[in-house]
């Protein structure tokens, strides 16, 4: 070979080699797994922008929300990035962004990698729903048959049986029980309505089982009683300016403590009874209660307030930029009185890819 060309061959080779070895470091999109799309339900911790075309005030299309969204867009998520969806679409290899299933310019192709039906507001109690003035549940499950439906057979069936599907809520239904008494008349206690709301939980879920779902995440409730907003109302929160968690109401989280321990029994028994299928706890609680109670782990210097207004009663509609705004959303733990950061979105995130998504790959 002619001294030329052997200089061109191995500068091809060098080039090829590193190449294949850059990809072999950022692994191959989608690969080691055969999860070909992500879909979630539920709340506004799953909410990509849904409640965009409803007349509630339970929105996030508008500032300051999304200001450390890729360009600093307001898409309706309830932060001000991104969610924990949009990291595991993206850990997985399938897109960047889960998207909402009613954002304007969806296509089939788009919504056949994944979507979210979930509505901010919602909960697993019409009631919930319908006070906010946004999507119930059941709905959303409509939402995801007739996107099953423009997708059509045979394709839809084996999309519905190897996605991942994850499911939060029911914060909003226990949250509204302590805030308004219209449940406290039906049920007398927490744990009366708890056991109600489980029990839809597990006709849902079998619903979807019977859609073609079988890999499912279930999360469960949050540290309620550290939410700004709860704190707030029984006038519990530090000075403005002190990073200071001020303790959390110990009745709410102890309530949503026994709430898990019986969603975790009811999820063995629906899966017992779904042959194939495979559901999994999100135990979002502990985590939670650690940034609340201990800030300093996670980088933040702020656990007690949201970084919008006073970050003690703004959310939604009453979060807009005309108020004041913390600097650094990335020291806080919650965005609004209600919503975390992407800094905690991502934290949550980080663990639930290692230690759950793993259970869905094959």
């Amino acid at each position: 070979m002619a001294p030329a060309l052997a200089t061109v061959a191995f500068f091809l080779a060098t080039v090829i080699l590193l190449s294949s070895t850059r990809a072999a470091a950022a692994g191959p999109r989608g690969a080691g797994h055969d999860i070909p799309a992500v879909f979630a339900f539920g709340d506004s911790t799953m909410d990509p922008g849904n409640n965009n075309r409803l007349a509630t005030l339970v929105r996030a299309d508008h500032a300051p929300y999304g200001r450390d969204f890729p360009g600093g867009a307001a898409t309706g998520r309830f932060t001000d990035g991104k969610l924990i969806t949009d990291y595991i679409v993206s850990s997985l290899g399938i897109k960047d962004l889960l998207p909402a299933y009613h954002a304007d310019g969806l296509t089939v192709a788009d919504a056949a990698t994944g979507v979210s039906f979930a509505s901010g507001g919602s909960g697993l109690d019409d009631m919930t729903a319908h006070n906010a003035m946004v999507s119930t549940f059941g709905s959303q499950i409509s939402d995801f048959q007739e996107l099953l439906g423009h997708i059509g057979a045979p394709k839809s069936a084996e999309i519905a049986n190897k996605s991942l599907y994850v499911i939060s809520a029911g914060t909003n239904d226990v949250t509204m029980y302590y805030l308004l008494p219209f449940r406290a008349m039906n049920f007398p206690t927490v744990d009366q309505y708890a056991d109600y709301l489980i029990s839809i939980l597990q006709s849902y879920i079998q619903s979807l089982y019977k859609l073609g779902a079988r890999k499912l995440m279930v999360s469960g409730l949050p540290p309620v009683g550290c939410l700004p907003v709860q704190k707030s109302l029984r006038g519990m929160q530090s000075p403005a300016g002190s990073g200071a968690a001020a303790g959390c109401i110990a009745e709410q989280n102890e309530a949503a403590e026994r709430y898990n321990a019986k969603l975790q029994k009811a999820l063995a028994t629906v899966e017992a009874a779904c042959p194939g299928a495979k559901i999994a706890y999100v135990d979002i609680y502990t985590p939670l209660d650690d940034m609340a109670t201990q800030p300093q782990k996670y980088g933040f210097t702020q656990a007690s307030l949201g970084c919008c207004g006073t970050g003690t009663m703004e959310m939604g509609a009453l979060c807009t930029s005309m108020l004041p705004q913390c600097q650094s959303p990335s020291q806080y733990m919650f965005f609004d009185s209600v919503h975390p950061t992407q800094a905690t979105y991502k934290a949550l995130a980080d663990q639930i890819v290692k230690s759950h998504v793993p259970l869905f790959m094959n």
